[in-house]
């Protein structure tokens, strides 16, 4: 059996079903306009709470940088509490929500493409497997919020360690910069490849029904297991998502380029158009090269039948080295090589 290549397996089956890729744009923007409707609605409570008197007013309509920036302090003042308060209820809520969201969507996305797959030449060993456990998703997606936090402090860290190190007495904002951008790297990059991880786990859950660091395990012993392939998968899904972010910008330039002869509405609900589009494309890539992931479990390379090895030959008695029935160059069963007479 010739094998198969997961990330060719990933590309056909967003083209064949384009139904997984619209499953996964649908939960994710229903949460995402839910969050920004949340977020909008929050923002203008929050302003309709704060003070403005009559000469916040007259500095407000002076349009002058400065005397605007003195008015927008005062206002502000003595409201820092409240924010804060709002932004954890709202961390909170909305991270609750889409931990519940995430994992009922990436069940219902993961559900349909190991069905897919195991219709289109999965073992009956693996067909048998059905349920999975909710939890462990849950779980899994709670871990993730958890590392989204995480990451945040560690940069706001990396803010902090960067103004520690260039005080107003001995102003370096050179050193500054280079701590806060390394250590923001080395933040984004264990928090991704984290975040990578437990993604890959939920496959897992879902085709095995493992527990949740079952599953982290058996995502680890697939990145053991196929380095070659999981590196593939990624790398041209990748060029993919990077070729339509190079097409978006550009496209993006058009109405851009019109700004100064179009109205201002025309040209931002354009520029607005082509983001949802790039946005789309984004979501529709990443379904893909989670089927590539599915096929890569559903599929492994250790699926080649077995009834292609030669078969063993019975060299009991013929006084040659079972190790030559490999050869095709030998034939095991002429008498002519053994060091033993014929028995009549």
């Amino acid at each position: 059996m010739k094998p198969r290549s997961p990330t060719l397996e990933g590309f056909r089956a967003i083209f064949r079903r384009p139904s997984f890729g619209l499953a996964e744009i649908a939960w994710r923007w229903s949460f995402g306009t839910a969050a920004t409707l949340l977020l909008a609605f929050s923002f203008f409570t929050f302003l309709d709470t704060l003070p403005v008197g009559k000469s916040d007013l007259l500095l407000l309509r002076s349009r002058q940088p400065f005397l605007i920036f003195r008015a927008m302090a005062h206002i502000v003042r003595g409201s820092a509490f409240r924010a804060v308060g709002a932004a954890i209820v709202l961390s909170l809520t909305l991270g609750a929500a889409w931990i519940v969201l995430a994992s009922l969507g990436r069940a219902a996305t993961l559900k349909a493409l190991i069905a897919y797959f195991r219709e289109t030449g999965a073992t009956p060993e693996r067909q048998e497997k059905s349920s999975w456990r909710l939890r462990s998703l849950f779980a899994l997606n709670f871990f993730r919020m958890a590392a989204t936090l995480a990451a945040a402090a560690g940069c706001l860290a990396a803010i902090l360690l960067g103004a520690a190190a260039s005080p107003p007495t001995n102003p370096s904002p050179g050193i500054a910069a280079l701590i806060f951008l390394t250590l923001t790297m080395l933040v984004w990059l264990a928090w991704s490849t984290l975040n990578w991880f437990l993604s890959l786990a939920a496959i897992f859950v879902v085709a095995d029904s493992a527990h949740t660091f079952g599953a982290i395990k058996a995502a680890i012993d697939l990145c053991r297991a196929r380095p070659g392939s999981i590196f593939a998968a990624g790398t041209w899904f990748g060029l993919a998502h990077l070729t339509a972010f190079v097409l978006a910008s550009s496209i993006a330039g058009f109405p851009l380029a019109f700004a100064p002869y179009l109205p201002p509405a025309v040209v931002l609900g354009g520029v607005l158009l082509v983001t949802v589009f790039y946005f789309a494309v984004a979501d529709f890539l990443y379904a893909g090269r989670l089927a590539a992931y599915v096929s890569m479990v559903e599929m492994p390379e250790s699926q080649v039948s077995a009834e292609t090895a030669p078969p063993e030959l019975p060299l009991a008695g013929t006084g040659l080295d079972p190790n030559l029935q490999s050869s095709p160059a030998v034939d095991a069963t002429e008498l002519i090589l053994s060091d033993l007479p014929a028995s009549s």
